[in-house]
């Protein structure tokens, strides 16, 4: 084999070498990146249920204040018919 041959070969191995490792590093932070994006989405979820939460207790508290000052009458529908 000639020098030439064997640096044509050496060079091509090295660049293969160099594609496969960069498509490998690029897989793998895609991979994180997409982990860290299912991260912040559960934190937006629990944020949200947590947002939810608290109007749900606020309404809780402005229906009883206004119970205690109006009265609420229950209706049923299938008496009305």
């Amino acid at each position: 084999m000639s020098t030439r041959a064997k640096a044509t070969l050496a060079t091509s191995c090295a660049i293969s070498a160099l594609i496969i490792w960069g498509v490998h590093y690029q897989q793998s932070k895609e991979r994180e990146d997409m982990y860290r994006g299912v991260l912040r989405d559960d934190e937006r979820r629990k944020e949200k249920m947590r947002q939810r939460e608290e109007e749900f207790r606020i309404s809780q508290r402005k229906r009883e204040a206004y119970e205690r000052v109006q009265t609420v009458l229950s209706s049923d529908v299938s008496n009305n018919s």
